[in-house]
């Protein structure tokens, strides 16, 4: 992750109108260190990211990757990696963006904090910010989980998948997920599929058997 020196309290307006060059979250007023990235984590994104622009512009909705600034209390301020609008809803088109998007999607980096961020802090921000769909790619563990928002203000599991072919997503109807197309590209990623990796796991030959012995 991403340390800042000498942190200053901001307001929503003034971190959006922060230098690409300064990056990161604001909570309580503050900036908060940005997630380190990685080749898998990106790939995911862009993975995802394609399938759903795909399937929602023809629809008439709109789709956006992570550098775009959302509002979600009055002095915190989320960066998701994926959101979606669905058809009728149009955010801001430049700056701050304080409406809810129906869908966001975290893609869950292997460090233990950012694990505990996705899971636990955006989990209630995004629930009382109102996005009605909360997506959650967890690439180490090879698992989707997809939370609905209740008439209670509270996120229910809606959908928990780590294989195969997903042709009923909540709330994307016409939407399909390929989980194990995703996961073999993350295979050959991490070289699971290399000859070489192959050989490591090649299963050892039994010893041989020496003559049969006479069966009484």
């Amino acid at each position: 992750m991403v340390a800042h020196a000498n942190p200053r309290l901001m307001t929503l307006e003034e971190w959006a109108e922060l230098d690409d060059g300064e990056s990161g979250e604001l909570v309580d007023g503050y900036l908060e260190e940005e997630e380190m990235g990685s080749f898998i984590h990106d790939f995911v994104v862009l993975w995802l990211g394609s399938l759903l622009l795909q399937w929602i512009a023809p629809r008439g909705g709109h789709a956006a990757a992570s550098e775009v600034k959302f509002g979600v209390t009055t002095n915190r301020g989320r960066k998701p990696d994926l959101t979606v609008f669905f058809p009728g809803r149009r955010p801001e088109p430049r700056g701050l963006v304080r409406l809810p998007p129906d869908i966001a999607v975290e893609v869950i980096s292997h460090a233990p904090r950012d694990r505990r961020r996705d899971r636990v802090a955006k989990l209630s921000e995004y629930a009382a910010f109102g996005i009605r769909y909360y997506w959650l790619v967890d690439p180490d563990a090879r698992i989707v989980e997809i939370f609905e928002l209740g008439s209670d203000g509270r996120y229910v599991l809606a959908l928990g998948a780590f294989e195969g072919r997903i042709t009923s997503v909540p709330g994307c109807e016409g939407l399909e997920l390929h989980l194990d197309d995703l996961w073999l590209q993350l295979d050959r990623l991490e070289g699971h599929d290399s000859p070489e990796a192959a050989e490591a796991e090649e299963i050892p030959a039994p010893p041989e058997a020496g003559p049969p012995e006479d069966v009484q």
